[in-house]
């Protein structure tokens, strides 16, 4: 394969090109979704923001969010929680436009790896075209003798052209899947924090909503509102 390479360099080039690229993909996308962006304490997490938010804890509730900024999971309910004071559609949309913002980054690239797939495939079949092409045209100008030894030599070529944008392509497509599952994953607790913080701040209103209300408190807003 190595001599294969050198010796048709021209034509596996871009082939290699395909493969660099999806191998850089591959691991920064696998870094960044099994360590940069899951929360393993997930539960735990949103047990304490719980504690804090129904003793109006509210700034607590927010420097514990931010000691986990770099995790999407955190910087949601982090949104929520700077609108705790807000009306309830107010929250809504806050959490609405960092959930998208978040799942934008998580599925970042990715799919760059499908299309990549399809290309060094292509790639691959353009060097077979390209190789039986030439090997047909030196075995028209060869003598008798020589003629099977150039046509195995170009169908040789040809075929290790296909292998070799299939060896990019295979690859590829397998990480894809994995990835998009792992994207899929965070994707999902996202939208489940995003909903696990507003019933957070739902029932801290109904747990105010219990008490007297004195005069800074506007119960008509949906959540507390204070000036």
């Amino acid at each position: 394969m190595l001599k294969f390479i050198v010796e048709n360099f021209t034509h596996v080039l871009p082939i290699l090109i395909s493969g660099a690229i999806a191998l850089l993909i591959i691991i920064e996308r696998f870094v960044a979704l099994t360590y940069s962006y899951p929360m393993s304490n997930y539960d735990a997490f949103f047990d304490r923001l719980r504690l804090l938010i129904m003793k109006d804890s509210i700034q607590d509730a927010i420097a514990l969010c931010d000691v986990f900024r770099s995790k999407p999971v955190a910087r949601i309910a982090r949104v929520g929680l700077m609108r705790a004071h807000q009306p309830t559609s107010l929250i809504e949309s806050g959490l609405q436009i960092a959930v998208s913002e978040s799942n934008e980054k998580i599925q970042a690239r990715t799919a760059f790896l499908a299309t990549i797939a399809n290309v060094a495939t292509l790639f691959g079949l353009f060097g077979t075209i390209i190789g039986l092409v030439q090997s047909f045209e030196a075995v028209g100008n060869a003598t008798a003798q020589a003629r099977s030894a150039l046509l195995a030599q170009g169908i040789s070529t040809a075929m290790n052209a296909t292998m070799l944008g299939l060896g990019v392509a295979i690859p590829a497509m397998i990480a894809y899947a994995i990835l998009m599952n792992k994207s899929n994953k965070i994707s999902g607790q996202i939208d489940q924090s995003a909903i696990r913080i507003m019933d957070l701040l739902q029932q801290r209103y109904f747990a105010t909503e219990a008490a007297p209300h004195d005069n800074n408190e506007f119960p008509q807003a949906g959540l507390r509102v204070q000036r």
